[in-house]
């Protein structure tokens, strides 16, 4: 992307050009929309850090791209505003704390329950960006959903979306903190908003003090090598045997740090079909989602983010819920007929289960 040369445009056709775009936005369902400069602020240097200490785990494409991930203006030269943009996903109805309490369900993050959110919000975006082209052509975009090194949460905090958390999580005091993240990198200078600068945690702990694992080293510092989103998720090896008993029924992510925090009870539910669960996985016991075949995941999980820990990955999180279930029969009939799996590390998963509920 490169600036254009003869391009200006008066103040007052660009703050009318930003109304249009929130209306346009909002039209396209996302929940809110902030514009800010191309600057993570301190969100570099604690990025740096947290890199520096390992927190990140086997996640090394953290810290990759150089000073890509939190410096817009390396990532698409010519960057003048970053349009911030957020959406809702909470599935309507949903009992998610009703989901951990049942040890023989699979617990799933609430964002992956439906269709992956990627390509939904990315072609919403280049619509939005479509519509201001024709509006003002001369200008140049670059639509981003998770899919670049960028800082999301640092941007949509200085877009004025909300603040950054104690969880790390982006809370917006009239929408809590169920929502996906996207941005427009654009070179036309419009209006920006007041970055959220107020932290509304005050000296809440809860997210801190409920993980279950303790992945929290303390406010805003999360070490992603204990996290149950990382182990289940980013993670390919085999799960550490201190952890597993903490990780419950949760097999795809967790939710914990979002459920505890009091601003929860302003969360919207989405308006999106597709972010509506799928294959029954908010209610699916553990031990019939360990029986699927490979053939079954990969149909059930097509245009899910569930793809991304793959067959083996899905088993062996699904043996430590398992593990964790009381010992009924179904239980135990499941875990045996994946006794002798050719994968080693589905093998030992499901042989440290087999052993918690007293069979060697």
């Amino acid at each position: 992307m490169t600036a254009p040369s003869n391009t200006t445009l008066p103040d007052q056709r660009l703050e009318k050009l930003t109304a249009e775009i929130r209306t346009w936005a909002r039209e396209l369902g996302f929940s809110d929309i902030g514009i800010t400069l191309p600057d993570t602020g301190v969100h570099a240097r604690r990025l740096q850090d947290w890199l520096s200490k390992g927190y990140h785990g086997d996640m090394e494409y953290m810290g990759h791209h150089g000073d890509k991930r939190y410096t817009p203006t390396s990532l698409v030269p010519g960057t003048a505003r970053v349009i911030s943009v957020r959406m809702d996903y909470l599935p309507a109805p949903d009992s998610p704390k009703q989901a951990l309490t049942n040890r023989e369900t699979a617990y799933v993050t609430r964002y992956a329950l439906g269709r992956d959110y990627h390509k939904l919000i990315r072609k919403r975006l280049a619509t939005l960006a479509s519509r201001i082209d024709e509006a003002v052509s001369g200008f140049d975009y670059r639509a981003f959903v998770d899919s670049a090194p960028v800082l999301e949460r640092a941007l949509a905090q200085r877009a004025g979306l909300g603040w950054i958390g104690k969880n790390n999580m982006l809370i917006h005091p009239k929408a809590g903190s169920f929502f996906f993240l996207g941005e427009i990198f654009t070179s036309a200078p419009l209006p920006i908003d007041t970055p959220f600068d107020t932290d509304h945690c005050g000296s809440c702990s809860a997210c801190l003090d409920l993980c279950p694992t303790d992945a929290f080293v303390g406010p805003h510092l999360l070490d992603a090598r204990r996290c149950i989103s990382y182990l289940t998720i980013e993670s390919k090896g085999t799960i550490p045997e201190e952890l597993r008993p903490l990780m419950g029924n949760r097999v795809f992510g967790c939710d914990d740090c979002q459920l505890v925090c009091p601003w929860q009870k302003f969360s919207k539910p989405t308006r999106e079909t597709d972010f509506q669960p799928r294959h029954r996985l908010e209610n699916s016991s553990l031990a019939e989602l360990f029986l699927w075949t490979e053939e079954q995941f990969l149909k059930r999980t097509e245009g899910s983010a569930i793809r991304r820990t793959g067959y083996e990955g899905w088993l062996r999180n699904l043996a430590v819920g398992l593990g964790n279930a009381p010992s009924t029969i179904p239980v135990i009939e499941a875990l045996k007929k994946r006794a002798d799996h050719p994968s080693e590390m589905v093998r030992e998963h499901v042989l440290w289960a087999l052993k918690r509920h007293g069979i060697n």
